[in-house]
């Protein structure tokens, strides 16, 4: 069977943690900062995890990961 292609899309936004999980950033963070509080910026900081309902759609994107 021939390779699978990365999603060069995916490769960027997810990186998949050693018990599996699928780790992603938070969006609304580069530009229009102003108007926001200063604790929603801290929240959205923190990295996230992909729900169980997304999570297959997602490792198929990352064939090798």
């Amino acid at each position: 069977m021939s390779k699978l292609k990365t999603h060069s899309g995916a490769k960027k936004r997810f990186k998949i943690t050693k018990s599996g999980k699928i780790k992603h950033a938070h969006a609304n963070r580069s530009h229009i900062l102003t108007k926001m509080t200063t604790k929603r910026k801290r929240h959205l900081r923190a990295a996230g995890l992909v729900d169980k309902t997304n999570s297959a759609a997602v490792k198929k994107l990352l064939p090798y990961n």
